[in-house]
């Protein structure tokens, strides 16, 4: 008896699924392929934040390479997909789409952007897709949507800030605060972060908190109001470049009777090394220590060198910030095995617990803690680059935050 038509039909059709391109695999799990782990991350390459983004991306991509040079995670290379969002929210949201349903990206990794990520993770949500250490420590980040999806590249810009500014409030005894901050997620925590502290610490004033864009450029005319408010300690939630225009105004102002902190996103070499040694002085909340502190350390020279014959100039802070989160993602993706899926690798992130090779940091996280670097670094510029003055453990910091 012969097969009828529909019987053939229908075992052609199964033997080509059988079939598939060399590599793949019968995996339902997106991204992920015999061979390859899509990642994706939207980025500022072209904005005001763009001195951020691209150090950040280089040094992931320098350790992605490393491993995949070396074979790749259990045998599958990493492939990671960027787009550019201009630090435009629109922008952002539409490279979710396309990382998110025409890419079929595992997950995102590194986006930067406090209102740009909160705009993604809905169809992140949808899809299962993980977010994956964020160029933006805010505190929504851990706390919008599912936590068990969400992992923070750093505390909180709010936590940091906090927490620097009564550290110095206890070493120099500020007792007149003010804030510049531009009117975004970013700039509100910082902002509520100043508001607090003034709140909470005895003998400390927020005297003045002004707004600005975020590509303002020229602050003369708010500085001189701050100096006739008699600020003493300014906080500043800007981007890189207006962080080095501030700075660059009080030195030409001569106002010798103020200092300056900044957050994790100026701890950048454009701010330490700016011209003139303009920046000479400023504090900053970061997550870490300034690369360039490092270059006695035998890992820490290799990376310095490995960077600078890949793209022909020395890392900063940023770029040794990206190649930490790739080293991380790596080591829980190698600890995964070939079984990977979204609960395996945040299984495997929950259990990290090393130092890092480069940094030094202790990195380290569980089931109720996502942030990788923990810790709050107090560092100054000296000589052009970030020098560590104190750093606060993570269950130190905690404590800072509540008193």
């Amino acid at each position: 008896m012969k097969p009828s038509p529909m019987l053939l039909l229908t075992l052609l059709v199964l033997g080509l699924v059988g079939c598939g391109e060399p590599g793949d695999d019968a995996s339902t799990v997106r991204g992920v392929t015999d061979s390859e782990i899509r990642l994706g991350g939207a980025h500022d390459l072209s904005g005001v934040f763009a001195a951020v983004s691209n150090p950040a991306l280089n040094g992931a991509n320098l350790h992605f390479d490393e491993v995949n040079e070396a074979g790749g995670v259990h045998g599958r290379k990493i492939r990671y997909i960027v787009e550019d969002h201009g630090y435009q929210v629109p922008r952002a949201t539409q490279a979710a789409n396309k990382l998110v349903t025409r890419d079929e990206i595992f997950g995102k990794l590194m986006t930067l952007g406090t209102p740009h990520n909160l705009a993604a993770f809905p169809i992140m949500d949808r899809h299962d897709v993980p977010s994956l250490f964020p160029l933006t420590p805010a505190r929504p980040m851990l706390e919008t949507g599912d936590f068990s999806r969400r992992f923070s590249v750093s505390a909180s810009y709010y936590h940091n800030v906090r927490n620097a500014i009564e550290w110095l409030v206890e070493q120099k005894g500020f007792e007149r605060l003010c804030v510049m901050y531009i009117p975004s997620d970013f700039g509100e925590e910082i902002h509520q972060a100043a508001r607090d502290a003034a709140a909470d610490v005895e003998g400390l004033t927020l005297i003045s908190a002004t707004s600005h864009r975020p590509d303002e450029s020229g602050f003369s005319g708010t500085l001189s109001r701050k100096r006739s408010n008699n600020c003493e300690l300014l906080v500043l939630g800007l981007a890189v470049r207006a962080t080095v225009a501030v700075a660059s105004g009080v030195r030409d102002m001569n106002w010798d009777g103020v200092e300056l902190l900044a957050s994790t996103a100026a701890f950048h070499s454009a701010v330490s090394g700016a011209p003139g040694g303009a920046t000479e002085g400023m504090w900053a909340a970061s997550a870490g220590p300034d690369i360039q502190t490092l270059r006695d350390e035998p890992e820490s020279a290799a990376f310095i060198e490995a960077y600078r014959a890949a793209y022909g100039n020395d890392p900063d802070a940023m770029a040794q910030l990206g190649y930490s989160v790739a080293y991380a993602l790596v080591r829980a993706l190698e600890s995964v095995g070939r079984e990977l899926t979204v609960d395996s690798l945040v299984k495997a992130l929950e259990s990290l617990d090393y130092i890092d090779p480069v940094s030094g940091v202790h990195v380290r996280m569980g089931p109720d803690d996502h942030i990788l670097l923990g810790d709050t670094w107090i560092t100054r510029v000296s000589g052009g680059v970030w020098e560590t003055q104190a750093v606060l453990e993570q269950e130190t910091v905690s404590e800072a935050s509540s008193h």
